[in-house]
């Protein structure tokens, strides 16, 4: 039977919140770590393949390659009836980012009159009005993310931002057409291909607005955007299948916790999580002249602490000003080139000392993880919190929770484990 959807997610935490969300809803989802090979067969009867990706941050042309690579695959081999582009609910893209020129190249290769653009997750703040797009009723160029280490949103306006990344025109579907229901979406949709609009941004305000949108979209070959949509699609598509088995922990359970995202939320949950459990900051110098006898002496204290009540914590984490001040002294690319390679060390040096649970934050710190553990395929198991599951490896067995930055509340560290007992 052919697959539903396949989804090339930009980002490892991205790939675990769409297929979360789908999960949730019934779907039977298969989470695969990395690109396929071109000559892996599939003969699995799922509902969603979600492949995850590292090309958030990548220049266009890599992004592009790696992503019809994907399409190749997902097409040509699991027969994926959609393809749904996931990327950040906050649009993490900068002019010179590659969600345009991605999305572009998708459609010249499906041969579609367009795609629709849906970043919104109302369940976790992210709406879209008036194009404009809004973390927590706040516009997202003054929520924070404008300080983002690596994609520094200073624009809300999601037409404006898509327009520098495509010569292809933009449009918008407004809220109050989306308000109306699915005939007047279809219309809507009809009068933007007439137009010549390629990439269509829609409003969504609310889980009825996606709701809405799924119903109209269920049969488009195209959709981007972010796991909300993903979910709805999902729940329109089938009946409830109920709860899939329990997949169980690892045990004995040795976990540590990771965390290399600066976003607000992720500040917040490492000031909370560090005034009770093990816990060190990472050293940029260190990181850049004195890497592996460095992640060696880490990973002996995180032994040492292992079977604390609480994991030990280890994090790169560091508010606003003290980020710019790493990033003037030692630059922003090798600084961050030289803390994802100590977590790279660190993940593969606790692995074989016995660690078999990591909780994860930060996006590019996650796909570090994944790719130093060389897993190829992964089950999804209950959310700890919106958008975050907990992931299960079988072979070697792991139990992983991958958080996108400012997701989950300032316990989330706390939560994650009380899931392992």
């Amino acid at each position: 039977m052919p697959v539903t959807t396949g989804v090339i997610a930009d980002d490892f935490t991205g790939a675990t919140d769409i297929a979360s969300f789908m999960a949730e809803q019934g779907w039977r989802v298969a989470l695969l770590p990395g690109m396929p090979d071109a000559a892996q067969p599939w003969n699995e009867e799922v509902d969603a393949i979600v492949i995850s990706l590292k090309s958030r941050s990548l220049a266009a042309d890599q992004a592009i390659d790696q992503s019809l690579r994907c399409w190749q695959w997902l097409h040509n081999t699991a027969g994926a009836q959609q393809i749904y582009f996931k990327y950040c609910s906050t649009f993490d893209s900068t002019p010179a980012g590659n969600i345009g020129p991605v999305s572009d190249a998708l459609m010249e290769a499906m041969h579609t009159p367009y795609i629709i653009h849906c970043p919104a997750l109302p369940q976790n703040g992210r709406t879209v009005i008036h194009g404009h797009l809004f973390v927590n009723g706040v516009l997202l160029n003054e929520s924070g993310m404008e300080k983002h280490p690596l994609n520094p949103m200073t624009d809300a306006n999601l037409i404006r931002l898509l327009a520098a990344q495509t010569p292809r025109t933009v449009g918008r579907i407004d809220l109050s057409t989306i308000q109306k229901g699915v005939e007047a979406v279809t219309h809507a949709l009809d009068r933007c291909q007439s137009e010549g609009v390629r990439h269509v941004i829609v409003d969504t305000f609310s889980e009825a607005d996606l709701h809405t949108l799924a119903q109209a979209l269920r049969h488009t070959p195209l959709l981007a955007g972010g796991s909300g949509l993903g979910g709805a699609l999902a729940a329109c598509a089938t009946p409830q299948r109920g709860q899939e088995a329990a997949h169980p922990f690892p045990t004995p359970a040795k976990t540590v916790v990771f965390s290399g995202s600066c976003s607000t939320m992720s500040n917040r949950q490492v000031n909370r999580y560090k005034a009770q459990a093990a816990s060190r900051l990472l050293d940029v110098a260190r990181c850049l002249t004195d890497a592996e006898r460095y992640s060696d002496e880490l990973s002996l204290w995180a032994m040492a602490h292992v079977d604390d009540a609480l994991a030990p914590l280890i994090y790169a984490t560091q508010p606003p000003e003290a980020l710019k001040r790493i990033q003037q002294e030692y630059g922003e690319q090798p600084a961050s080139r030289a803390i994802e390679h100590t977590f790279a060390r660190l993940t593969a040096k606790l692995q074989a000392a016995g660690v078999n649970g990591f909780i994860v934050a930060g996006g590019e710190t996650s796909g570090t993880v994944v790719e130093a553990l060389q897993v190829s395929r992964l089950a999804v198991g209950k959310a700890i919190a919106p958008g975050v599951p907990w992931v299960f490896s079988a072979e070697p067995p792991l139990a992983l929770a991958l958080k996108s930055g400012n997701f989950g509340d300032e316990d989330f560290f706390f939560t994650a484990q009380e899931h392992t007992s």
